[in-house]
């Protein structure tokens, strides 16, 4: 038990800050009928367990030593997370949209997964935090932890789509704009940092300085 509540304050305290997953959530809470806006928060708490127990047994690993693939994971969630940001920005979202998730299950889905799965820096923290508490305990104690993680991101993403859901009719079509773009601005920001620690690893890796030799090299070969 003790390790159980260990996990369940920690997944607290790791899922409950405003992310991606958070804004995406409460955008659909406040945009869909009630029994479609938990849909949307039960696909999301698969996606969000799946990836909590993948951290939790070591992706972090594999993208910390293959630099390569770190710098691609990065350039791509950049991009993927600036266009969820500005689609946000630019679409028109309205209260009680009729069947918005029976008519667009697939796309739905695809959703809840890139703004889990394709956030680089979700994957690379989480797998550092959970990593490091797993690194600490016994294999049996272990399973109760990420245990009481999954259970912490159950009852969060339940009790902010039920919030949501309850109070939204106190919003117009106006304030809702609003939100959306608040909710767009932000997650553009977390697209811009995800460049910046792209640009920072390519820095640090000295990628384009190799590129650029390598292209020399070549360059010099063919000439003679």
């Amino acid at each position: 038990m003790k390790y159980f509540i260990q996990g369940l304050l920690l997944g607290i305290s790791y899922v409950a800050p405003i992310g991606m997953q958070n804004l995406y959530v409460i955008n659909s809470a406040m945009s869909n009928k009630k029994t479609d806006a938990y849909k949307i928060a039960f696909i999301t708490i698969f996606f969000d367990i799946s990836l909590a127990i993948t951290c939790f047994w070591g992706i972090g690993t594999i993208i910390e030593r293959l630099k390569v693939l770190k710098i691609f994971v990065l350039l791509v969630g950049c991009i993927v997370v600036i266009y969820i940001g500005l689609n946000l920005i630019l679409s028109t979202t309205y209260i009680n949209r009729k069947a918005a998730v029976e008519k667009n299950l697939t796309k739905t889905i695809a959703s809840c997964f890139i703004v889990t799965w394709m956030n680089p820096q979700a994957i690379i923290d989480g797998s550092l935090l959970l990593g490091g508490f797993k690194a600490s305990m016994s294999y049996e104690n272990s399973g109760f932890f990420i245990f009481g993680s999954c259970t912490a991101s159950f009852f969060w993403f339940i009790f902010l789509t039920t919030i949501v859901s309850i109070f939204k009719h106190s919003f117009n079509k106006k304030s809702i704009r609003i939100i959306n773009i608040i909710c767009g601005i932000v997650i553009i920001y977390y697209g811009l940092k995800l460049g910046l620690n792209f640009i920072q690893e390519l820095s640090n890796t000295k990628f384009i300085d190799n590129l650029l030799n390598y292209i020399i090299v070549k360059g010099s070969e063919h000439i003679c």
